[in-house]
């Protein structure tokens, strides 16, 4: 009889701490995640990609998607700041934005998703091993 309480006792001590740390886990998983700094908390979303500014018509390439970008101040000075990186016009460059992303139809843009510049991060030139361009024509 003392062999099956002594037994019971230490299966509740044991499975009793067991419990303790899974909510003490539980709550330090709450308090990270319900932290949000102000830039993560103004509904705009960091793009990094290959972006291209010609005839009117401005495309950035994620890893994952293409994105149609609304022709905006915010535009013009990142087609500016990328000028200096480009050799010819259709030159891509690496950008890193934050913007603003819909799905809403536009006339002029017939991408599916499109993008509004809020916030120019970085602007680079692509890398050499990047810059796969085909040239058309006679040299």
């Amino acid at each position: 009889m003392k062999n099956i309480f002594s037994i019971a006792l230490i299966l509740s001590v044991f499975l009793s701490c067991k419990n303790d740390n899974k909510s003490e886990q539980k709550e330090e998983t709450n308090t990270i995640s319900t932290e949000r700094t102000e830039k993560q908390s103004d509904g705009l979303t960091l793009l990094k990609g290959e972006f291209v500014y010609y005839d009117g018509a401005a495309v950035l390439q994620t890893h994952a998607d293409i994105y149609g970008v609304f022709i905006t101040d915010k535009l013009k000075e990142l087609s500016q700041r990328a000028e200096q990186y480009k050799n010819e016009p259709t030159d891509m460059v690496e950008v890193e934005i934050r913007g603003k992303i819909t799905n809403q139809k536009d006339d002029k843009i017939l991408w599916e998703n499109k993008v509004e510049i809020a916030e120019i991060l970085n602007v680079n030139p692509l890398p050499k091993d990047k810059n796969n361009v085909v040239k058309l024509g006679q040299e």
